[in-house]
């Protein structure tokens, strides 16, 4: 389950496992005549009211649809996920935007809070730049913050799961084998609340799974000028934009509410 509660005029989003509902706090006039047209699985409202339904049998045709609803507003973004296919790494039949389960007690976000990483992390992913991306899962963020950083880029994915390190191999090897051929991405296993020391610094690095606390070995691998997205909590849950300033001073910024599967520690 993924909780998302933003300020009243953004959207109000309560995922699960087979559905989703989202508000808009405007054009509540507008409401009955959208939920009539919501048997058409290609219908979205102009302006995304109460219950807007963002599915579609393409990537494009989807992306599209989160574009009409404001999810993302940088171009970038929009091209990265244009070119990662959602369905190579959640194998489902309809592109619809909602978290769902890849197996290991593991989840691939809803769509929309992979469009707000890429945008919170935007600046720290210019071409050039190096990226962490701890819990990668099925691996679609990592194919997406490589395609933004381009081939002088590096991308490096970890999952304390090898059976999930495997999956994104897999998916990214479908996607485009040329990612991991050229090394722009490397997947390792092993414990996200150490990251990877020996590739550190990194100009971003995402966190894709709540850490109880926050991992200062991870703070300590953002680079000078860096920025790092973390959900933190255990009951309650918040993601995090931490960032570090160009002479090394931390900075915590709260952005909103989520629920999240926990950060494994090894070991433990």
């Amino acid at each position: 389950i993924e909780w998302n509660n933003t300020s009243s005029d953004h959207l109000f989003e309560f995922h699960r496992a087979f559905g989703e509902a989202s508000t808009r706090s405007e054009d509540f006039n507008s409401i009955s005549n959208d939920v009539k047209q919501r048997s058409n699985p290609n219908f979205i409202s102009n302006t995304c009211p109460m219950f807007y339904v963002a599915t579609a049998k393409t990537n494009s045709a989807f992306i599209d649809q989160l574009k009409r609803c404001d999810i993302f507003s940088s171009s970038r973004v929009e091209q990265a996920m244009r070119e990662t296919d959602r369905r190579i790494y959640s194998k489902t039949v309809d592109y619809q935007d909602r978290p769902e389960p890849i197996g290991y007690n593991a989840t691939i976000s809803a769509p929309h809070m992979h469009a707000q990483c890429l945008e919170w992390l935007e600046d720290h992913l210019q071409p050039g730049m190096k990226v962490l991306d701890v819990g990668c899962g099925s691996g679609y963020l990592s194919a997406a913050f490589s395609r933004m950083v381009g081939p002088e880029g590096k991308v490096i994915g970890i999952d304390y799961l090898p059976e999930l390190v495997e999956m994104s191999k897999k998916n990214i090897e479908e996607d485009d084998p040329e990612l991991l051929k050229s090394g722009r991405i490397t997947l390792l296993q092993g414990d996200g609340w150490k990251g990877v020391p020996d590739e550190a610094p990194f100009d971003c690095i995402h966190v894709g799974a709540a850490a109880a606390t926050f991992p200062q070995a991870l703070i300590d691998q953002i680079k000078n000028g860096g920025r790092m997205i973390i959900p933190v909590g255990e009951f309650d849950q918040y993601i995090y934009q931490i960032d570090k300033s160009t002479d090394g001073e931390v900075s915590k910024k709260k952005l909103h509410g989520v629920r999240y599967v926990p950060l494994v520690k090894l070991g433990k």
